[in-house]
C-alpha cells in the first residue's frame, strides 16, 4: 500500500464508517481459514490520521503465501492486520500493494481456544536426495502431511507414489513422514527445519492401508529401541523409550500414545567415566533463546533437579481442570532428565516446544518472547500439574479485623495450602503482607498473599532537565517558568512532585499538567504513571495550579484569538488566528451564566493589567533563573480573602468583580474548536462540564493588558541534552523501591468495605516469608501507549550471602541469607535482542555460560553484567559462607 494513489475516492468520514463496519463484521464472524492481509503500519497510521482513529483487530502469530516477511517485524509497529474485506476496499480506493494474505487459524489450548493470524508460515528446507538441491517450502503449521506431499510433488513434478519424505533434523533421517491428515504442528516440525525427499523409479510400499469400510489403518513406524534402560519412573521401558509405569496412555496427547515422538531427543546414556551431567546446550529452534534461557535456569535449580530425577509419577495430577493433564510436567521432566544425562552436548527441545505451543498458544510461532513471562507460565503450570490436591475445597477468606499479623498470616497460608500443595509451592512460594488504607475513612485492610517471584523496579539515576510554565488558576500571579530536574525514565508524578517542591505547593492544591500545541491544549497529562519519555524536548508544557477540591466542578478553558489586519502582504485581513497560552480555572459547582464567565475571564487576566490600582504596584523579580515583572498581591486577592487553596471563582469574588467594566467578546466553542457561537448572558453551564471559550482580543484589550506574558512559552528543553551515563544501583535499592508505600493508580481503585465506594487507597507491601528458591525479576522493560523502553541499568547484586533479614517481617527462625545459582540475561533492545543464561553446577561450585547450543565455563567475577534480567537465589542453610557479597566490586556490563 506504499505506492497508492494520493487521490481520495470519497469523504474520510465515509471511509472510516465503511472500514469500521467491516471490522465489526469480521470480529463477529471469526472462522478458521479467513484471510487477513499484512499492510504497512506507516501507511495505515497516515490513513488513520486522515479519516479518524479506528479500532484494528489485533491477532497474535502468523502464515501466508510465498512472499517472505522479515522475521523481526512487530505487529502494531511495522505492520497491521486487516480482514480481507478491508484490504479489498483499501486496494480499490488507493491501489498499491503487494498483497500479503495470511490465514486465521484456531489454536487449540488445554484451557481455551484462541484464534490467531498466522503471519509467519512454517518454512521447511526441502533437500532433494538426488542432487542435494534445496528448496524452501512454506506451509501453514495447520497443513497436513497430505498437503505437504502435494506441494512438494507439484514443485518437483513427480507423482506422490514415487516420493517419500523424511524428518531430516540435524542431517539425520528420523521418522518417515507418512501421508495422513496429521498436521505439521502435531509432528513438531520447526521453523527452517530440513526435510529430505527421496524419489524412486518404482513404487514405495504403501504407508497406510484401508479397511473394508475405506478408513485408513495407520501403521506404527519402526523406531530404533532406546539404548538406555533408564526410565523416568525407574520401571520397564517400551521399545520407543517411553516408560509404561505412569499409565498415561489413558488420556489424549500423552507422551506414550503420541505418534510424533522426538527421536532425536531421547537420552544418550552411554555413560563414560568422569563425564558430568547438566552441561548440555539447547538448540535454538527459531527465536527460542528466551525459552532456552529460562529452561536452563530451571533445570539447574537443585530442588527441581532432585525431584525430577526421581520417580514423581504418583504426584502427576491428570484431573486438575486448571492444569495441563500432567503433560507439561511430564514434558519438562523428560527434558530435564535428558539435559542431566551425561554424554550429550546439545538437545533440541522440539517435543517440549510442541507441548508449550499447545498449552500456551501465546508462545506458539517463532517470534521472540519474554523469558520472565515464560518462567511465570512454567512455574504455574508445573504447580497445577503436580498439585497434590485433587479436589480443591471452597474457602471464604476473612478480613484481618485487627487480629495479630501472625494469626492472620498463618490462617491465609493454611487456606492456600488446602488448595495448592505441590513441589513448586514447597520451594518457590513466599508470602506478602499487603496493607491498604482508605484515604477518606481511614479503613485499614491487611491481607497475606502468596508470591512466586519478586518483580522489582529499577530506580533511574539518569536525570533530565525540564522547563514548565506555571499558571495560577485564581489569576493572582503572572505566569512563571520553572526548571526542575527529574529522572529521565520517570513518570508525570515525578514531574508534579518536583514542581510542587519548587513552587511551595500547599496540601490543598494540585497541579494539572497539559501540553500546549498551536495555542491550544493538545492533551492533559492526567495519568500519574505516564512515562516522561512521552514528553519531547521541543514541546511546551504548562502546569495549572488549582485547588484539590476542583474535582466535580466546571472546568473553564480560555483560548485567545486576535484579528489580523489587512496589509499589502496579507490581503485576506480580518481572519482570526489563535495566539498565546490557554488559561484554565474552575468555575464552581453552581450553574453560572454568561455574565459570570465574563467576570471569571476578567479575574484571570488581572495580573496582566498595564495600569495597576493603588493596592498593587509592579516590581521586578528573579525566580528560578528567569527575570519577569510581577505584582504585589492585592489585599483583597485570593490569598488574603479566600481560604487556603480555594482558587476557584467563588460567588463573593464574582460579586466584587461585577462592577468592573467588561468588554470581552467571548465565544463558546466545541472540543475541536471548529465551531463557535457568542456567549449570551442567559447561557447556563452544566455540572461536570468542560467549557471552552474563545477570547477575542481587540485593540482595547491590548491597551489594558500585556499579552506578552502569554506568548513565547519556553520549550521543555531548549538545548540538546548531554549524554549522561547511567550509574549503577544496588539490588537493595530496587527492593526498597518495591516496598515503598504509594497510592493506587486511577485504573486500580480499591473498593472500601466501609465507604462502599472505590477509593484511590495507598498500598504498602512487606515481605512476610521468603521461599527456599527466590526468583528476582528486574523490570527492565516498560510499556505504555506511547513507547516501549528497556533499561540497561547495571544492578549490583550479591552473588553470595544476600542477606534479606531486615526486610522480612515474620520471625519464623529461617535463614534469610541466599546464594545466587542462575541468571537469565537479555542483551540488546526490544526489537531484537538475545537471551542467554549463567548457571552454577552446585557440586562443582563452578559457573557456566549457556548460550543456546554453546556451553562454556565462565568466571564468577564475570557473571555480574547489565544484562541480568532474572536472578535465581537459593536459601543458605546454617551459617553464611565467606565469599563475594554486596561489597564486591561494581563492574559495568
Amino acid at each position: 500500500m506504499e505506492n497508492g494513489s494520493s487521490c481520495l475516492p470519497c469523504p474520510p468520514e465515509e471511509e472510516n464508517r465503511v472500514v469500521k463496519d467491516l471490522m465489526n463484521k469480521s470480529e463477529a464472524n471469526l472462522k478458521e481459514g479467513n484471510l487477513y492481509y499484512v499492510i504497512s503500519n506507516r501507511w495505515f497510521t497516515s490513513w488513520q490520521r486522515y479519516v479518524g482513529q479506528i479500532t484494528v483487530l489485533n491477532r497474535n502469530d502468523c502464515e501466508g503465501n510465498d512472499i517472505e516477511l522479515h522475521r523481526t517485524l512487530q505487529e502494531g509497529v511495522d505492520y497491521v492486520l486487516v480482514p480481507q474485506e478491508v484490504w479489498e476496499k483499501l486496494f480499490d480506493w488507493y491501489k498499491g500493494g503487494p498483497a500479503l494474505p495470511r490465514k486465521l487459524i484456531l489454536q487449540e489450548g488445554v484451557k481455551h481456544q484462541q484464534f490467531n493470524v498466522e503471519v509467519y508460515p512454517l518454512c521447511l528446507n526441502l533437500i532433494d536426495s538426488r542432487d542435494n538441491n534445496q528448496t524452501v517450502v512454506r506451509l501453514s503449521k495447520k497443513a497436513s502431511i497430505q498437503e505437504l506431499y502435494e506441494r512438494v510433488c507439484a514443485l518437483k513434478g513427480i507423482g506422490q507414489e514415487k516420493a517419500r519424505l523424511w524428518d531430516y533434523f540435524n542431517k539425520r533421517k528420523h521418522v518417515s513422514l507418512n501421508i495422513s491428515n496429521q498436521t505439521l504442528e502435531e509432528l513438531n516440525l520447526q521453523m527452517d527445519q530440513e526435510i529430505l525427499l527421496e524419489v524412486q523409479d518404482g513404487h514405495y510400499a504403501p504407508r497406510f492401508s484401508m479397511d473394508s469400510t475405506g478408513n485408513e489403518l495407520a501403521l506404527v513406524p519402526l523406531v530404533e529401541p532406546s539404548r538406555s534402560p533408564m526410565t523416568i519412573a525407574g520401571g520397564p521401558t517400551m521399545s520407543n523409550g517411553h516408560s509404561t509405569s505412569y499409565g498415561l496412555n489413558l488420556y489424549k496427547g500423552s507422551a506414550v500414545n503420541s505418534t510424533s515422538s522426538d527421536i532425536d531427543d531421547r537420552y544418550d546414556n552411554n555413560l563414560r567415566k568422569g563425564e558430568r551431567g547438566g552441561l548440555a546446550g539447547l538448540q535454538n529452534l527459531g527465536n527460542t533463546c528466551f525459552m532456552n534461557s529460562a529452561l536452563q535456569c530451571l533445570v539447574h535449580t537443585p530442588p527441581l533437579v532432585e525431584y525430577f530425577l526421581q520417580d514423581y509419577s504418583e504426584e502427576i495430577n491428570t484431573e486438575n481442570p486448571l492444569g495441563m493433564h500432567g503433560e507439561l510436567a511430564l514434558a519438562f521432566g523428560e527434558l530435564l532428565r535428558k539435559l542431566w544425562s551425561s554424554g550429550r552436548t546439545t538437545i533440541a527441545p522440539r517435543a517440549f516446544k510442541g507441548k508449550l505451543a499447545r498449552f500456551a498458544p501465546q508462545f506458539s510461532g517463532y517470534n521472540q518472547h519474554d523469558s520472565q513471562e515464560l518462567l511465570a507460565f512454567l512455574l504455574d503450570g508445573l504447580h497445577e500439574d503436580l498439585n497434590r490436591v485433587k479436589r480443591k475445597p471452597y474457602i471464604e477468606t476473612k478480613d484481618s479485623d485487627g487480629r495479630p499479623d501472625e494469626e492472620v498470616a498463618d490462617e491465609c497460608w493454611k487456606y492456600h495450602k488446602a488448595r495448592n500443595d505441590s513441589l513448586i509451592v514447597d520451594v518457590c512460594q513466599g508470602q506478602y503482607k499487603s496493607t491498604l488504607v482508605c484515604p477518606v475513612c481511614g479503613k485499614i485492610s491487611i491481607t497475606f498473599d502468596p508470591f512466586m517471584y519478586l518483580s522489582l523496579p529499577l530506580p533511574s539515576t539518569v536525570m533530565r532537565t525540564m522547563t514548565v510554565t506555571m499558571i495560577y488558576g485564581d489569576g493572582s500571579v503572572l505566569p512563571m517558568p520553572y526548571t526542575v530536574t527529574v529522572p529521565k525514565h520517570g513518570c508525570c508524578k515525578d514531574l508534579s512532585q518536583a514542581l510542587g517542591i519548587q513552587c511551595c505547593l500547599r496540601d490543598d492544591e494540585s497541579l494539572l499538567l497539559a501540553e500546549v500545541y498551536e495555542h491550544r491544549i493538545h492533551r492533559y497529562l492526567g495519568i500519574p504513571l505516564e512515562p516522561l519519555a512521552s514528553i519531547k524536548d521541543d514541546e511546551h508544557i504548562v502546569a495549572y495550579r488549582l485547588p484539590k477540591k476542583g474535582t466535580g466542578q466546571i472546568k473553564l478553558e480560555i483560548i485567545h484569538r486576535v484579528q489580523e489586519k489587512c496589509t499589502p502582504d496579507n490581503l485576506k485581513g480580518g481572519v482570526r488566528k489563535l495566539f498565546g497560552t490557554p488559561l484554565v480555572t474552575y468555575l464552581g459547582e453552581d450553574a453560572l451564566n454568561g455574565t459570570d464567565i465574563s467576570i471569571v475571564v476578567s479575574k484571570m487576566l488581572s495580573p496582566l493589567r498595564r495600569t495597576y490600582s493603588s493596592l498593587t504596584k509592579p516590581h521586578s523579580s528573579k525566580e528560578n533563573g528567569f527575570v519577569s515583572e510581577a505584582i504585589d498581591e492585592p489585599s483583597d486577592s485570593f490569598h488574603a480573602q479566600s481560604g487556603p487553596g480555594d482558587q476557584s471563582m467563588n460567588n463573593s469574588e464574582l460579586e466584587e468583580t461585577s462592577s468592573q467594566e467588561l468588554s470581552f467578546q467571548l465565544f463558546l466553542t466545541n472540543g475541536s474548536c471548529l465551531s463557535f457561537k457568542p456567549i449570551e448572558k442567559d447561557y447556563l453551564t452544566k455540572s461536570n462540564q468542560l467549557v471552552k471559550v474563545f477570547l477575542d482580543w481587540s485593540d482595547k484589550e491590548h491597551e489594558i493588558y500585556d499579552s506578552s506574558y502569554l506568548k513565547d512559552l519556553p520549550e521543555v528543553h531548549k538545548f540538546s541534552a548531554k549524554k549522561t551515563r547511567q550509574e549503577a544501583i544496588s539490588l537493595f535499592s530496587c527492593l526498597e523501591a518495591f516496598l515503598t508505600e504509594e497510592p493506587l493508580g486511577p485504573d486500580d481503585m480499591w473498593y472500601c468495605p466501609r465507604c462502599k465506594e472505590h477509593r484511590q487507597a495507598t498500598k504498602k507491601l512487606d515481605l512476610w516469608t521468603l521461599p527456599d528458591i527466590l526468583v528476582v525479576h528486574l523490570k527492565r522493560f516498560s510499556y505504555s501507549r506511547y513507547l516501549k523502553n528497556k533499561l540497561d541499568t547495571f544492578v549490583n547484586f550479591p552473588v553470595r550471602n544476600l542477606d534479606l533479614s531486615k526486610y522480612v517481617k515474620s520471625k519464623d527462625g529461617q535463614s534469610q541469607v541466599y546464594d545466587l545459582y542462575a541468571i537469565s540475561n537479555h542483551y540488546g533492545g526490544l526489537g531484537g535482542g538475545h537471551y542467554t543464561a549463567y548457571a552454577k553446577l552446585i557440586d562443582e561450585n563452578r559457573w557456566y555460560d549457556f548460550d543456546d547450543s554453546r556451553v562454556s565455563p565462565v568466571g564468577e567475577s564475570d557473571i555480574k553484567t547489565s544484562a541480568a534480567y532474572l536472578l535465581f537465589y537459593q536459601r543458605v542453610k546454617g551459617e553464611p559462607r565467606a565469599g563475594v557479597g554486596e561489597t564486591s566490586e561494581v563492574r559495568m556490563g
